[in-house]
């Protein structure tokens, strides 16, 4: 436990590469503390062990010919229940996929594959992603592994949970409006949403396409910039996908070039009512950054206020398109669903397995979506959202980075705010802006913090994630 508690993807490479221990022998670990750890966490939907055991030998025989592998060779890596794998359970923490088996591989999924990285199983979320908390997966309730009382954060908590609970090495997550950076920040470990684009979302189960995102969550900044260069790039399979920018190597950041950078800080996150322990955190991070001689300055971010209410239009409508396809004919059928006399049963049969939450954002959608409220609504969300981006825009012509809160709160009681879905909403507000604009934005835990962990987010501009990159790793070196 002590060896898989202090591995990272950079200790596992050096590791394996000096012989001190095999792939196979760390995910027999993995394993091991993963059947009786996450009995009580509650992480994993599902354990890909034969395969694992069987990919984690092929990486062994080639450390034995002294043939060269990549990086993330043998990396023990956990991955969201909404990111196909070829052969592997795909429910989206649904009742409607509990039988669906998915038949091609997610394209960062090939990626990893050629780099010989590991897959331990499928982690649990909010169904199709859609929660702050993963207290609305069909399947199972996921707690914090810093307090088991508490939510992990959503909608990508059984990853989140994973990492911080030592039961994978990273794990993959999707994010909408925060779904990877929220739990990394309850759970202490790093989160990245890439720029919109950066990642191919071929092979992620939609929620609302022009929100979604892949990203890492990692115990280290410096392995979030490993992950993201092996997943980053260009793919014919998803047509709003980029190339990447990211060639060669990743270096260790020039400390000298980091203290040229000037971070903003929007006075519209910081006057929002924070939790005294969350604004205490931030003020030490500004301070540690501060007394290294890196330049602050106070920004605007105007239309901020208007993110939330423009997200549940735009995320809903999105979503009740993409939804629409789950009728219980294409995919595999649930076993509640009997064969029917007709066409309409199968539907009304297959969509009553949906969540309440699921149900909720579908009405909401379709509703913004309807003639006569689609100007009324739609139209207007997309034009503040625009609005919101180029508040962004004139902020990143005086600053390079802008540093904020990533949660109002840390992690909150299961339970506490189910009955008030406005309440779970606020959860995002810090990170939901980032999505609406197709920034990039990581999630880092404030160092030496006593109590339940708190995270803060650097936003970059388009493509700028080494910014962030360098910037976090000059953090965590300060405060190590």
């Amino acid at each position: 436990m002590t060896l898989l508690r202090d591995l990272t993807i950079k200790k596992f490479h050096e590791g394996l590469t000096l012989k001190k221990f095999t792939a196979l022998e760390i995910t027999q670990a993995f394993f091991k503390y993963i059947k009786d750890a996450d009995q009580k966490i509650g992480a994993y939907l599902s354990l890909n062990e034969e395969t694992a055991i069987r990919d984690a030998e092929k990486v062994d025989l080639k450390i034995a010919k002294d043939e060269p592998i990549g990086e993330l060779a043998g990396v023990p890596l956990a991955v969201k229940d909404n990111i196909l794998i070829k052969g592997l359970p795909a429910t989206a923490g649904s009742r409607v996929l509990e039988n669906y088996e998915a038949s091609y591989d997610a394209s960062i999924i090939k990626k990893l594959k050629s780099e010989q990285a590991i897959f331990l199983g499928k982690t649990n979320l909010d169904e199709f992603a859609m929660g702050s908390s993963t207290e609305n997966s069909g399947f199972r309730l996921t707690r914090n592994p810093h307090d088991p009382e508490r939510v992990p954060g959503g909608s990508s908590g059984g990853s989140a949970a994973a990492v911080a609970g030592h039961m994978a090495l990273a794990a993959l997550g999707s994010d909408t409006g925060g779904s990877v950076r929220q739990p990394a920040a309850l759970c202490g470990v790093v989160g990245l949403k890439p720029t919109y684009g950066a990642v191919s979302r071929s092979g992620l189960i939609a929620l609302a396409s022009s929100l979604d995102q892949i990203g890492p969550l990692t115990k280290t900044v410096e392995d979030a910039a490993i992950l993201f260069r092996a997943i980053a790039g260009v793919d014919h399979w998803d047509s709003t996908s980029a190339p990447s920018p990211y060639g060669g190597e990743i270096n260790e950041p020039d400390f000298q070039e980091v203290k040229s950078l000037t971070v903003g800080l929007p006075k519209e996150y910081f006057g929002y009512a924070l939790d005294k322990n969350v604004s205490n955190a931030l003020q030490n991070v500004i301070a540690d950054f501060k007394s290294l001689k890196i330049k602050f300055k106070e920004i605007s971010l105007p239309h901020t206020k208007y993110a939330i209410a423009c997200y549940y239009i735009i995320l809903p409508a999105e979503a009740s398109t993409n939804l629409a396809r789950y009728v219980g004919i294409r995919y595999s059928r649930n076993s509640k669903v009997k064969s029917p006399a007709k066409l309409e049963e199968i539907y009304f049969k297959t969509r009553a397995l949906f969540g309440g939450e699921v149900k909720r954002r579908i009405i909401l959608g379709a509703f913004v979506l309807s003639s006569g409220y689609y100007d009324a609504y739609y139209d207007k969300a997309q034009r503040a959202r625009t609005l919101i981006a180029e508040d962004f825009k004139k902020a990143f012509s005086e600053v390079d980075v802008i540093l904020t809160p990533t949660v109002p709160t840390p992690a909150f009681k299961i339970g506490e705010k189910t009955a008030d879905p406005l309440a779970m909403y606020l959860s995002d507000i810090f990170t939901i802006p980032a999505n609406l604009a197709g920034l990039p934005a990581i999630s880092i835990p404030v160092k030496k913090q006593s109590g339940l962990p708190i995270g803060f987010q650097l936003i970059g501009r388009h493509f700028r994630e080494a910014d962030l990159f360098s910037l976090g790793q000059f953090y965590e070196k300060i405060r190590s």
